[in-house]
């Protein structure tokens, strides 16, 4: 056991830090590039909408996405009410449907649907550009590098971290300010977004937590229904989002709010 208070020391080779530190690290980012470009030549655009009543029934979930997101930037109440009862009443009613006739049916099966098979096997190539290297580099380093300490962080951390940061040498006595091979590639998984950003620009393919939230994300694609999706019901949850959101505008009481930061400058009290 060790002693309270008392600072824990392991002996360790240097050349740990060249051997595996750094070659982690090289090759998490030279991974992460080389999938950014490989999902980029892989990439098949969406296709546009084909008819006016397609494309309308796309751009229309997007009013409200963005009324939701950006309503408290200078919409005066009046101008607010307006467009909410207007969007709610037409998500409603089904007005912005391409087909009506065919509202309150299953979806079509995206199996027999050309373009739900050309999304979903867009979606699958994505999701194996990002399982299969990071599997590889899992493999490697557990064939390789398994077992080892590689560094200490200088910052006191609590008893929770310890399973995040060592694994495949957890034990009970270790500080936990020491990390493992594998922990060090866990951190370099989800610390390394801003080396791509920095590399291959903020859009880009590397960084997988971006992927997994646009996808999440109605107005991230062109097309925001998924194969399989009915668009009646993302309309009819849409309203239900519309409907409890109150209004807030950032211009309002903005004359008291200047005359407040400027008065005391000139010898002015309110």
């Amino acid at each position: 056991m060790v002693s309270q208070g008392l600072e824990q020391t392991i002996v360790r080779d240097p050349a740990l830090f060249y051997w595996i530190l750094i070659p982690i690290s090289i090759v998490m980012i030279l991974t992460g590039i080389l999938r950014h470009y490989a999902t980029v030549l892989m990439n098949t655009p969406p296709k546009p909408p084909s008819t006016l009543a397609e494309s309308r029934e796309r751009l229309s979930i997007l009013r409200g996405v963005n009324l939701r997101n950006n309503a408290s930037a200078v919409l005066t109440k009046e101008a607010f009410e307006a467009r909410k009862n207007y969007l709610v009443s037409a998500y409603q009613n089904g007005e912005f449907l391409k087909d009506p006739e065919n509202r309150g049916q299953a979806p079509a099966n995206p199996m027999t649907d050309p373009a739900g098979m050309e999304a979903m096997m867009g979606m699958m190539k994505g999701n194996m550009m990002m399982m299969i290297p990071q599997t590889l580099i899992m493999s490697w380093i557990n064939a390789f590098f398994s077992g080892f300490v590689i560094l200490k962080l200088p910052f006191p951390l609590t008893i929770r971290f310890k399973s995040m940061l060592q694994s495949g040498v957890m034990t009970r006595d270790l500080d936990v300010r020491w990390v493992s091979s594998l922990s060090w590639y866990f951190l370099n998984l989800f610390g390394l977004q801003s080396v791509f950003g920095f590399i291959l620009g903020s859009d880009n393919a590397a960084n997988h937590m971006s992927q997994q939230m646009s996808s999440m994300n109605p107005a991230a694609g062109v097309n925001p229904f998924q194969p399989g999706q009915d668009p009646d019901k993302l309309y009819q949850s849409e309203a239900e989002n519309l409907e409890v959101l109150e209004h807030f505008c950032i211009l309002d009481g903005i004359e008291d709010r200047i005359l407040h930061n400027i008065a005391p400058k000139y010898g002015y009290t309110f």
